[in-house]
């Protein structure tokens, strides 16, 4: 089973007459827009890795389609709806400066931020958006004194062949719990719309776009709400597109794989008070798997590839006993290494406990005590480029969590528990699901009522190894929220230099 959860569905609300073309990309006559196209919006949201997977994705087939945009010569507004210096590998070493490189090479007409341009903290964003060659877009984004933040603007109004196209942009209002956007204010989505929207009507817009990074929920509610006639989305990495007769909804999947274009017609008739403009939208989605990769965009990728591997052989630490991470050993009982990572992920985020899966442990090797660890031991052993993530679940949740990792010990299944914050008693010989004897946190008897932080990885939360407990109550940092677990135990393990990680009992089987 793999260990990675990512959503790639295609969600169609279409009105009658309206279809969604998907091309090859090799082809111009298949990706042309209708001949009679007023204008085109180009989207992409949530794209981290610079060269894709699997022959999909990535900034050189982004960069191939939107230049193939642009060269039609029709009016076309590409639009970015944000996630991006954050998470992935390199990200982690020059917190998203090769993403702003790779972006200038496209220079999106609109960027948004999402939560993740906050990874690195507030004064990262503000110097990553003053080396960006694109605009930035924010109408719910205040400094601390409620004032606007320098270099990002609300809205726009953008004159696209015979029309005026009124664009505002917005940030998750949550972000502040997601990531670290310092004293930066984000305001509700709806009433910063609300009261854009009237702005850019009195300025002229015959049509208003909202470019937004927002949760489904959230998209549900702008459609709902009618105050605008398209939603341009990001944030939740599905290939998303509706049309109910009146508002335009779309997000383009992630990392580039899909890259959806919307084509309007429009009929404009009267002037003055009595001009009236009718529209209405077809839509082609670019599979990027068959386009090919830009050759300049490429060569800049392949730059930082070669300087990221560099990059990996450094030295973070070292360790002081020995670390094993050999399936039968994470699979089966308490590891040292599974501990290390767990209590990795606990720090990181805050949580009162941690648990992952000793099956998303995966160098199967052994290091001797006092072996130096480098980048690419990490990323051997955390290959599947995992997410951390935080719920908060009930004890009798965390119960059911730990009873579902040890239901298969026996086979020395993937879903055994590497637990932090924790200690656990396990009766092996007991039927699956009433082999947990005892749990104790922080020293405490676990509390089935009680509610507790609970950090792990989106893998699990989306369900995988059975885990689904964990999808039981409130989650704090989403399943596209968090950071790369790689990244997150290479900071633990540079910032406490010598790894003192052993087995102490946290895991006790009888």
């Amino acid at each position: 089973m793999s260990n990675v959860s990512r959503r790639s569905a295609l969600g169609l609300g279409l009105s009658a007459g309206f279809s969604v073309t998907m091309l090859s990309g090799s082809s111009e006559e298949a990706s042309a827009a209708p001949a009679n196209t007023a204008f085109s919006l180009l989207l992409v949201n949530d794209i981290y890795k610079m060269a894709g997977d699997k022959g999909r994705g990535g900034f050189p087939r982004l960069a191939a389609i939107v230049k193939a945009e642009r060269a039609k010569g029709v009016p076309m507004l590409f639009c970015h709806a944000g996630d991006t210096f954050s998470p992935s590998l390199m990200s982690g070493f020059d917190q998203g400066a090769h993403i702003v490189e790779l972006t200038n090479l496209i220079k999106p007409d609109v960027f948004v931020p999402g939560n993740h341009e906050f990874d690195f903290g507030k004064d990262n964003y503000m110097k990553l958006m003053g080396a960006s060659k694109f605009p930035y877009f924010g109408a719910n984004m205040r400094q601390a004194d409620g004032s606007p933040i320098p270099g990002m603007k609300d809205t726009e109004v953008f004159t696209l062949g015979p029309v005026k196209v009124g664009v505002v942009g917005l940030a998750l209002a949550t972000t502040p719990q997601m990531s670290q956007s310092g004293d930066i204010r984000f305001a509700n989505e709806l009433e910063t719309l609300r009261a854009n929207v009237t702005k850019l009507k009195q300025a002229g817009a015959d049509i208003v776009v909202a470019v937004t990074h927002t949760d489904r929920d959230m998209d549900n509610a702008i459609v709902r709400s009618r105050l605008v006639d398209v939603l341009l989305s990001g944030h939740d990495h599905d290939l998303w597109i509706g049309f109910d007769g009146k508002t335009v909804a779309v997000e383009s999947n992630e990392e580039g794989n899909f890259v959806t274009a919307v084509d309007f017609v429009v009929q404009v008739t009267g002037e003055g008070k009595d001009r009236k403009v009718a529209w209405s939208p077809s839509f082609r989605v670019h599979d990027s798997s068959t386009v090919d990769p830009d050759p300049e965009v490429a060569a800049v990728v392949k730059g930082y590839e070669d300087k990221l591997s560099k990059e990996l052989d450094i030295e973070i630490g070292s360790t002081v006993g020995e670390l094993d991470s050999r399936s039968a050993i994470v699979r089966s009982q308490e590891a040292a290494i599974g501990n290390l990572i767990a209590d990795a992920i606990r720090a990181a985020t805050g949580a009162d406990v941690a648990i992952t899966n000793g099956g998303g442990i995966r160098a199967n090797r052994q290091y001797p005590a006092g072996a130096r660890l480098t980048r690419r031991d990490i990323l051997s052993e955390l290959p599947f480029g995992n997410t951390s993530i935080m719920v908060e679940i009930t004890g009798a949740d965390i119960k059911a969590a730990l009873e579902n990792g040890v239901s298969q010990m026996e086979n020395r299944a993937g879903r055994f528990p590497q637990v932090s914050g924790l200690k656990m008693e396990v009766d092996a010989k007991a039927p699956a699901g009433s082999r947990v004897v005892s749990v104790t946190v922080g020293g405490a008897p676990l509390d089935l009522a009680r509610k507790y932080k609970v950090a792990s990885n989106n893998f699990m939360l989306s369900g995988g190894d059975g885990y689904a407990s964990l999808g039981k109550g409130k989650v704090l940092i989403g399943d596209t929220d968090g950071k790369l677990l790689a990244n997150e135990v290479m900071s633990y393990v540079r910032k406490v230099q010598t790894v003192d990680a052993r087995t102490e009992g946290r895991i006790v089987i009888r």
